[in-house]
C-alpha cells in the first residue's frame, strides 16, 4: 500500500519475483480492462481519468475472479488493493471462504512533492501500454518504439486530486488494518529501489 507514485509497482515486481508469487495490481487489471473495449473498461476509464476511486464492487468482482484461479493458489502478492475500507472488508470475506489470510501489510510513505516530481515525469506507450520515465526529450517507447504520451492521471491537478481521494478513502485502510492481527510495516519509500528493498524484507523479516 501507499499513495500514488510511491513505487507499490516496482517494488511489488521485485517482491513477487523473490518469492516466486504471482502480483495482482488492480491498476494493471482496470488498464487491461479499459484497453479491451468494454462497457466496464470505459467506464472504469472514466473514474482513473477523473483521479476518482473505480466502485468498489467492480474491483471486488475482478479480484474474485483473480484470486481465486489456479494461478493464485500457491500465493500471490497484492498491489495496490484493497484502496477502501469496504474492499478491505471484502477481501476478508473472500480470504476467510478461500481459508487463506494476510502475511502483512507493506505501507510505502512518501511526501506529496515526491510524488507530483515522480508521476509528472512518468510517460505511457499507446502502443503497447508499458509505463516508464523517460530521460529528457525521448518521445518513444523503449521496448516497442511507440509514441510516449503523459496518461490523464498522471497530469499535476489530476494527481493532486488522487492524494486529495488517498486521504479521504485509502489511508483509512491502514487504520482498519492496524485494527486488525495484521501486521502493518511503514517503509520509508524514498531512496534507491535496492535500499527501499532491503527496508522491506528486513521488515518482514522481523
Amino acid at each position: 500500500m501507499g499513495p500514488p507514485g510511491a513505487g507499490k509497482g516496482t517494488q511489488g515486481e521485485l517482491l513477487a519475483s523473490r518469492f516466486g508469487i504471482p502480483r495482482y495490481s488492480t491498476g494493471d487489471i482496470l488498464r487491461a480492462t479499459r484497453r479491451d473495449g468494454s462497457e466496464l473498461g470505459r467506464e472504469a476509464q472514466g473514474y482513473m481519468d477523473s483521479g476518482e476511486l473505480v466502485p468498489d464492487d467492480v474491483i471486488l468482482g475482478l479480484m474474485t475472479r483473480v484470486l481465486l484461479s489456479t494461478d493464485a493458489a500457491g500465493g500471490y502478492l497484492l498491489d495496490g488493493f484493497p484502496r477502501t475500507v469496504e474492499q478491505a472488508e471484502g477481501l476478508q470475506d473472500l480470504l476467510e471462504g478461500a481459508e487463506q489470510q494476510l502475511d502483512a501489510v507493506v505501507n510505502l510513505t512518501v511526501g506529496d512533492e515526491e510524488i507530483l516530481r515522480r508521476l509528472s515525469s512518468r510517460r505511457m506507450c499507446e502502443e503497447c501500454g508499458a509505463i516508464m520515465r523517460p530521460a529528457a526529450g525521448t518521445e518513444s517507447c523503449e521496448d516497442c518504439g511507440g509514441h510516449l504520451l503523459t496518461r490523464p492521471d498522471d497530469r499535476p491537478e489530476t494527481v493532486r486530486r488522487r492524494l486529495e481521494v488517498y486521504r479521504e478513502q485509502t489511508e483509512p485502510v491502514l487504520g482498519w488494518y492496524r485494527e486488525s492481527s495484521t501486521v502493518v510495516l511503514d517503509i520509508i519509500g524514498t531512496g534507491d529501489i535496492e535500499q527501499i528493498q532491503e527496508r522491506i524484507l528486513d521488515g518482514l523479516a522481523s
